[in-house]
């Protein structure tokens, strides 16, 4: 089997993108798994900080990888949005296959100083670990928003400047890079999410030499996909659309089943629901009809 990297780079090369899709619960791993494997596509499974504590650091670990192994399929481990050291070192220690250290709410050089420092640990641990820096902040919650979060990236002035972000990659070793071009973490609404800067994609691919990733994937439109997968996009975060998804499901169940009390039987739309969603952008990313 090939490796993360192996899988990201031949991506980045054949511009197409791995979708990173965020779970909760075995539910949702499930629903992600059975689209991926009917498509027949490799697939990252994230977790975020209060995901994994919900689930547990080593419980999700074992899950991911009894699947992998059981199956013999490319399904990967991401440890999404990672803002401290100690954090850090926890999922390393673990053995999650990617690590997303995200000190974007930090200066520049700051930012750099503390990425390195987990470059360093992770290449110290394993070196088929992956680390992801960020530059750029995109807000923090995976939900439903009333406006855009404050103190986001929004705009030509605001966003990933791509010599910023040569700079961060080059002095940290960081393998893939996540920039703020325009993409939120959650989905407004009451308007569309922002429009995605390509051009400024394609500037940060080229300055910073590694495939980016594009988190706030929910809410952006198939058109800026596509155009940001051709220029330099290897890997989409979703995870507000699963959510969403997940919850109307659970809500029409109790509603047309009240008397239901079965855990695996209330919760089989919700199954349904969120394989739905991941087979939809995994043939959008792939670009299969």
């Amino acid at each position: 089997m090939k490796t993360l990297k192996e899988v990201i780079y031949e991506a980045d090369k054949n511009k197409v993108a791995i979708g990173h899709f965020n779970i909760s619960n075995i539910e949702g791993l499930w629903g992600i798994f059975r689209a991926a494997k009917d498509l027949n596509l490799p697939v990252i499974i994230g977790v975020s900080e209060g995901e994994r504590d919900f689930i547990g650091v080593q419980q999700v670990r074992a899950l991911v990888s009894s699947i992998q192994k059981e199956f013999d399929y490319p399904i990967w481990l991401s440890a999404d949005h990672t803002p401290s050291f100690d954090r850090a070192k926890e999922v390393i220690d673990a053995g999650f296959d990617l690590i997303v250290f995200d000190r974007s709410e930090l200066s520049l050089e700051e930012n750099i100083a503390e990425t390195k420092k987990c470059v360093e640990y992770a290449r110290r641990i394993n070196l088929e670990i992956l680390v992801e820096g960020e530059l750029g902040y995109i807000g923090k919650s995976s939900e439903i928003l009333d406006e855009i979060p404050a103190g986001a990236a929004i705009g030509d002035e605001a966003i990933t400047k791509a010599l910023e972000a040569a700079r961060l990659v080059k002095e940290t070793g960081v393998d893939l890079f996540s920039p703020a071009v325009g993409n939120l973490h959650g989905m407004l609404k009451q308007a569309p999410n922002p429009r995605l800067n390509i051009a400024r994609i394609k500037e940060i691919r080229e300055a910073a030499g590694v495939p980016l990733v594009l988190h706030g994937g929910s809410g952006i439109t198939d058109e800026d996909f596509i155009s940001a997968i051709k220029a330099g996009v290897a890997v989409i975060h979703i995870n507000t659309e699963l959510r969403l998804a997940y919850r109307d499901a659970l809500r029409e169940a109790l509603q047309n089943y009240p008397e239901e009390i079965a855990p695996y039987k209330i919760l089989k739309g919700a199954v349904g629901a969120m394989k739905a969603i991941t087979e939809k952008r995994l043939k959008l990313f792939s670009r299969l009809s």
